[in-house]
């Protein structure tokens, strides 16, 4: 028996393209994309099996400092260098919504307060990584989280 593989694709967007961050995307433990000074938008395409399975992706932030981040006296945020994660497909399926809802941001505000976990909105402003597991073949999972 054969099985389809399936298109993951994404892209990455600094907010800011003068401040390199480094990102780095991993699919069941095996790097896909990794780059220390994202410093332009990035289409990430790879393919995958569709075959019954559990699976992991995770986009981890690395190389944010405080320097990254300008704060007035009264601590109101002038500028930040953000990474923006959006257009999250699979096999041409628009997964934004769902990444929203299902992945998990574990971050801890760049060594400032206690390691979290948070909900993820799209874009990445602390050193941290965004988890999302998900099942295939991917239109079950699909349809289990609508």
């Amino acid at each position: 028996m054969t099985t389809e593989n399936i298109s993951f694709a994404c892209q990455i967007q600094p907010t800011n393209n003068t401040i390199a961050l480094g990102l780095r995307v991993v699919l069941d433990q095996v790097t896909i994309f990794e780059n220390a000074h994202v410093t332009e938008t990035v289409q990430l395409h790879h393919e995958m099996s569709d075959a019954d399975g559990e699976h992991e992706l995770t986009f981890e932030l690395f190389g944010k400092t405080p320097d990254h981040t300008k704060i007035t006296e009264t601590g109101e945020i002038v500028s930040d260098a953000l990474l923006a994660v959006n257009n999250i497909s699979l096999d041409g399926i628009d997964l934004d919504q769902f990444v929203q809802s299902l992945a998990v941001y574990h971050h801890d505000f760049n060594g400032s307060q206690a390691p979290l976990n948070d909900q993820f909105y799209g874009t990445m402003g602390c050193n941290g990584t965004v988890s999302l597991k998900f099942t295939t073949p991917i239109y079950l999972w699909l349809l289990e989280n609508m």
